[in-house]
């Protein structure tokens, strides 16, 4: 369906075309020839306009006007292999086309998608694929099941799923069948809930659900289920329906408006109520996971935090509708990484590492072994491919000694995590959700197709191997923001941008996902409001801190933890804090503020990343330290600048926010790009007015000029004069500060908080339970697929990487 939409869409534009060249034809050569001259390249977006812009302005506008510009909006990519030009089309998020233009002859073409790919392998390394091109395709398997055809409704997947398959269970009162049959399965270690044997069909279903209803009309609502606990097992109720009269009666009356009366959204509420999930495992293997000293080391910092949070938040809602359930059990999350005997003075040495402040939640490390014993030291999450498939057999066996049975959720974080879950999941038969936090390839532009040049480096075949075999196996897909599904209207997303790839000389993806399908779910997270809350809420500040603070920002002496001085001190601070990486761009920001007299005159700028305090083992963060130090050289920065090496103390960081924001200052996320944006997150819900890229999640966690701005990283010198338009209308008017700072505490409340989040993790993971145990939603044909890709490909990819080098 969506290549004969493509179709039809590309040969209307052909046919406007047709005239559009005949009108225009010296202005469309002259664009062509430009982009022709440039000789066997591929020209990104901003490439073809950059080209556009170029020609004469008389020329531009003729362009602009008619097929071609639509042409021109369209175009992602361009692809120049002489005499030929061809294009990669995206109308919308999610919907592609192909075609390409004789640049001598002006004839247009369309082309498939394995078209369009080999002239892409071509560019890079000639025929070297040949005739015989191993094509992966996973349409064919998804041909059939629902999915929408609306942009809008792109991260909304368990909404549109409940309304179509509903629409397809609920045709009378025999096909709730299922219904009764998956609640008649519900038990835990042996202990039956909700349905036992006296009730085998519908009739006695409604029966003694009416029968039910009548008794909890004559008992006071707050009554305890262990009051009539035997008088429902006679007529075959068990525990799970609530620990009140009043909550039994609102699950039963659920049950009975779904018997009587079905609709989706009455379904969802119910299957939320129901008990389900009780144990879950959390993986994140790639290790240097422990909660102190170490949230600065590369590879964990935001996924960590990330991590704790949502476990204590995940375990606090479980223990509430466990309670609300009326039982008495204990549920269990464990959070899977890796052991790593050289610990480096911290936990990660310890198998059993109970989360602060839960009762139930566990890190639980497993080691990384080869033949010749345990691997001790730290690998980056780029090399630990050849050890996840032994790691996860580990896994599967520690799993087993602490839960004594199998989990009911396995959640997958980061390329490593998703395809260790998959293989749990796989062995297990269990729900997996799957949530990328980064997707490397659109991180890293054209590591597709000069994968080889990476690959030393890098090992990205491995990774996007194990990625797209993550998310084709995966029940349900988290992310944070639309953005990392399906960009924006001029943004390409995370995952769209697997849609379509190629790796030459290895294998073509011509379908690889589809990000209209319903198993992509939009759940925020929040920040931890224990550690992070507002500015204002002065009898919660932790100014046992200050002291801590204010050394760190004002100390005249300068160490390995802080280099140049603050001399100031009655200036707003404009603030950051994040990884030392390219990615992060916090030299760009640097840079910003070293060439703007206006701004550097206004505030006092803060960094905090990397880390001076010891020899860094990571390649960026040694470039990026140079950087730094040259910037503060160039630009004579000491004095109006400090730069703090990370900080590994949540709960000051907190109060650092807060302390940021009694001098009026702003956080800024100068990041090229951001998947999410924690660090966002954290000082919005502080009260700090907040600036954040565009590219990425926080475009969507701000609202530009309510609860903070947007800046482009690639516009430096724009973004330096939005923060300089903020402080100076700041002087002016202290409540224009006020205003931004409560827009941005507004917008959390509404949307961004770890209580959200874990009651919509539950949730979905009953309903995508639910559809799974009385549907065909485990896709079993594709994951035989699955099997043989692994099989034939992935494992001899992960072999192939070299293991570490043990000293």
């Amino acid at each position: 369906m969506a290549t004969e939409r493509a179709l039809t869409r590309t040969h209307s534009i052909r046919e406007r075309l047709d005239e559009t060249l005949v009108a225009q034809r010296n202005e469309i050569v002259a664009l062509l020839a430009r982009i022709e001259a440039k000789g066997k390249e591929i020209l990104q977006r901003h490439q073809i306009i950059a080209e556009l812009e170029a020609i004469p302005e008389e020329n531009r506008k003729k362009l602009l006007e008619g097929a071609f510009a639509e042409v021109l909006k369209a175009a992602q990519e361009a692809i120049v292999v002489t005499p030929w030009i061809a294009l990669a089309l995206r109308s919308r998020p999610g919907v592609w086309e192909y075609l390409r233009v004789n640049v001598h002859a002006l004839v247009v073409e369309d082309l498939r998608v394995a078209e369009y790919l080999h002239f892409k392998e071509e560019l890079v390394n000639g025929t070297v694929n040949g005739n015989f091109v191993l094509e992966l395709d996973f349409e064919p398997f998804n041909a059939s099941f629902p999915r929408s055809t609306l942009s809008k409704s792109i991260g909304n997947g368990v909404e549109f799923l409940n309304r179509h398959l509903s629409a397809q269970l609920f045709h009378g009162k025999e096909s709730m069948q299922p219904l009764l049959d998956f609640l008649r399965v519900h038990c835990h270690k042996g202990k039956t809930m909700m349905l036992n044997d006296r009730i085998q069909n519908l009739n006695t279903l409604q029966h003694v659900l009416r029968k039910a209803e009548e008794y909890l009309q004559t008992v006071a609502p707050e009554t305890q289920y262990s009051v009539f606990e035997h008088k429902f097992q006679d007529i075959g109720l068990e525990r799970g329906w609530g620990d009140t009269a009043e909550h039994v009666f609102q699950m039963i009356q659920l049950l009975l408006d779904l018997l009587e009366a079905p609709d989706p959204c009455t379904l969802e509420t119910f299957l939320g109520r129901v008990p389900m999930v009780f144990n879950v495992v959390i993986l994140s293997p790639h290790g240097y996971f422990a909660q102190d000293n170490v949230l600065g080391y590369p590879d964990t910092g935001g996924q960590v935090v990330y991590i704790l949070d949502q476990v204590r938040a995940l375990e606090e809602e479980m223990l509430l509708r466990i309670k609300k359930q009326g039982l008495d059990i204990k549920p269990r999350i464990l959070i899977i990484t890796r052991l790593l005997p050289d610990a480096v003075g911290t936990t990660c040495g310890q198998r059993l590492e109970r989360v602060y402040n839960t009762e139930h939640s566990d890190i639980l490390r497993v080691p990384f072994r080869t033949e010749k014993g345990m691997v001790r030291k730290w690998i980056s999450r780029f090399e630990v491919w050849p050890y996840l498939e032994t790691f996860t057999e580990d896994v599967a066996t520690e799993i087993g000694k602490e839960l004594q049975g199998k989990p009911d959720l396995i959640v997958g974080n980061y390329s490593d995590g998703n395809i260790v879950a998959s293989l749990l999941a796989h062995k297990l038969g269990v729900t997996q959700c799957t949530i990328a936090h980064a997707l490397e390839k659109t991180k890293y532009p054209d590591s597709d197709i000069y994968w080889e040049k990476l690959n030393e480096k890098y090992h990205f075949a491995c990774q996007f191997t194990a990625d797209l075999i993550a998310m084709n196996h995966t029940d349900f897909i988290i992310t944070s923001t639309y953005q990392e599904i399906a960009g924006s209207k001029d943004t390409v997303g995370q995952y769209e941008s697997h849609t379509a790839f190629t790796l030459p000389g290895l294998y073509r993806v011509v379908h690889g996902i589809d990000v209209f399908d319903p198993k992509f779910n939009i759940v925020s997270p929040g920040a931890d409001m224990g550690i992070y809350f507002p500015y204002t809420e002065e009898k919660l500040r932790l100014k046992h801190f200050h002291d801590d603070i204010e050394e760190l920002l004002f100390s005249p002496v300068e160490n390995e933890e802080h280099l140049c001085v603050l001399k100031d001190r009655n200036k707003p601070i404009l603030f950051t804090m994040a990884r030392l990486d390219k990615v992060k761009n916090l030299t760009g920001l640097v840079e910003w503020y070293a060439k703007n007299p206006r701004l550097r005159e206004l505030v006092n700028l803060v960094v905090v990343g990397g880390d001076r305090r010891k020899e860094s083992k990571d390649i960026e963060e040694q470039s990026e330290m140079k950087t730094m130090h040259n910037l503060i050289e160039t630009y004579n920065l000491n004095g109006q600048f400090r730069w703090i090496s990370s900080q590994m103390n949540r709960v000051r960081n907190g109060e650092l926010y807060r302390y940021i924001a009694d001098t009026k200052g702003a956080f800024v996320q100068p990041a090229l790009y951001e998947a999410f944006g924690l660090t966002v997150v954290e000082a919005m819900t502080c009260g700090l007015p907040t600036f954040a890229t565009l590219h990425g999640g926080p475009a969507e966690i701000i609202v530009h000029g309510k609860s903070g701005f947007h800046i482009d990283p690639y516009h430096g010198e724009q973004a330096a004069n939005t923060l300089v338009d903020f402080f100076e209308k700041s002087k002016v008017d202290p409540t224009y500060w006020d205003k931004i700072s409560q827009g941005g505490l507004q917008r959390i409340q509404e949307k961004y908080t770890w209580k959200i989040y874990s009651q919509r993790l539950l949730t979905l993971t009953g309903v995508y339970g639910f559809w799974k145990h009385v549907s065909h939603l485990d896709r079993l044909e594709s994951r035989r697929y699955l099997e043989m890709f692994y099989a034939l490909k992935y494992r001899k990819l992960a072999e192939s990487v070299p293991l570490a080098v043990e000293e």
